[in-house]
């Protein structure tokens, strides 16, 4: 076929049947698609290549070096290591007391008087009733000798045959009788003996003297009162020796497993920054309950001859559980949950400036800070925060601007 020439364009025009008339018309729009997307990441490399870079700023702390424990902190009482409650074993009217609070008292010192006079009167009627007794005994005793005599009179004459078996009998019952009613009469004097012996320890308890030397630290009965000491056994007041004092520490179950006997422990009181230190001596067995929470009681004994401590102070207790001095220290927050003796990375800050991985090994822990036994010296700067920033540069129209 000959071409067709077309007078409005120049060249030859293609037959009908040219394959190009057939391609899709989105083909044409891949191309710039690709050249459009090329374009945008380029811009978007220029602009943080151009304008800005990417930085990380770091937050370090400086490897330092100290003391460091690690505790058992629990809450406790201060009490008296040794103390009794002097009370009243005799009925009566408190007549008279001779200490007052915080009085320190010597082992037998007069303390309190009850009014002696039921006492009194009943001594009287014991020592009566026991007159009573020795004189009848003397009656029965005579007639118990007298009885005898004939009893061993009848019975010679019995055996000769001079006197009936009926005689013989009676003056045999008459002596039995006798020695029961000696006996009986006996027995009474010794019981009359044991009131009077009973109403003289009475009145003896009407004076009320002090069990053991130290001080005197509560009274409960006054000068007035009446006490019945037949129904409970009233207290007066309670001695205690505070030249020792125990505190007793409360320690939760959770913590409990990891203390031990002869364990070091310190503590401190509400007001005061001076801290005292013992070792445990005992732990006892059978908890508590408070609030839900089991306890258990620690028990450390303190010298306090000053007088520092007073009874039912509250004490903040720290029991050791190991320590190490003059070590290198990091703040724990930086080894997350890794336990002692472990082997963690971290990130160290050189002098340069520039940031490395290390491998350290971590020694006692605490809440705050914690050991390091090997991979840091001693002001290394250690990082414990990473933030990401941009810095961007100002255009020269912003710079006009003042922007």
């Amino acid at each position: 076929m000959k071409p067709v020439i077309n007078p409005n364009t120049e060249g030859i025009m293609p037959p009908k049947n040219n394959p190009e008339k057939f391609i899709p018309f989105f083909k044409q729009y891949k191309l710039w698609i690709i050249i459009a997307l090329s374009l945008i990441i380029a811009a978007v490399f220029l602009y943080y290549f151009v304008f800005g870079k990417a930085k990380v700023i770091y937050t370090t702390v400086e490897v330092e070096r100290g003391n460091i424990e690690n505790t058992v902190v629990a809450a406790g009482i201060v009490q008296p290591i040794n103390y009794v409650d002097v009370g009243a074993q005799t009925s009566g009217k408190l007549k008279t007391l001779k200490v007052k609070r915080g009085d320190q008292v010597e082992k037998n010192q007069l303390l309190a008087e009850i009014d002696p006079v039921l006492a009194q009167t009943s001594l009287t009627a014991a020592y009566a009733t026991l007159e009573n007794t020795t004189s009848q005994r003397s009656l029965k005793n005579a007639q118990f000798v007298l009885a005898k005599l004939q009893w061993n009179r009848i019975e010679k004459l019995y055996a000769n045959q001079v006197v009936p078996l009926s005689e013989y009998e009676l003056s045999k019952a008459n002596f039995d009788v006798a020695s029961a009613d000696l006996a009986s009469l006996s027995a009474q004097m010794k019981q009359s003996s044991a009131s009077v012996n009973t109403a003289k320890a009475n009145l003896g308890y009407t004076k009320i003297t002090a069990p053991m030397a130290g001080e005197v630290v509560s009274i409960t009965t006054l000068e007035g009162q009446t006490i019945n000491a037949n129904q409970q056994a009233p207290n007066i007041l309670r001695i205690a020796d505070l030249s020792t004092v125990t505190v007793w520490a409360q320690v939760s179950e959770a913590d409990i497993v990891r203390v031990k006997l002869g364990q070091d422990v310190y503590f401190t009181v509400l007001g005061q920054s001076r801290k005292w230190n013992g070792k445990i001596r005992q732990i006892l067995p059978t908890p508590e309950l408070i609030n839900n929470v089991v306890f258990y009681n620690v028990l450390f004994d303190i010298p306090n001859n000053d007088r520092a401590l007073h009874i039912q102070m509250t004490a903040q207790i720290y029991i050791v559980l190991s320590q190490s001095k003059n070590v290198l220290l990091i703040p724990t927050s930086i080894i997350g949950n890794a336990n002692d003796n472990a082997k963690i990375n971290i990130k160290v800050m050189n002098s340069k400036g520039d940031v490395e991985k290390r491998t350290i090994i971590l020694g006692i822990r605490s809440e705050i800070l914690t050991e390091v036994k090997d991979g840091l010296k001693e002001n290394e700067k250690v990082v414990i925060k990473e933030i990401m920033t941009s810095t961007k540069t100002k255009s020269a129209l912003s710079a006009g601007k003042g922007r």
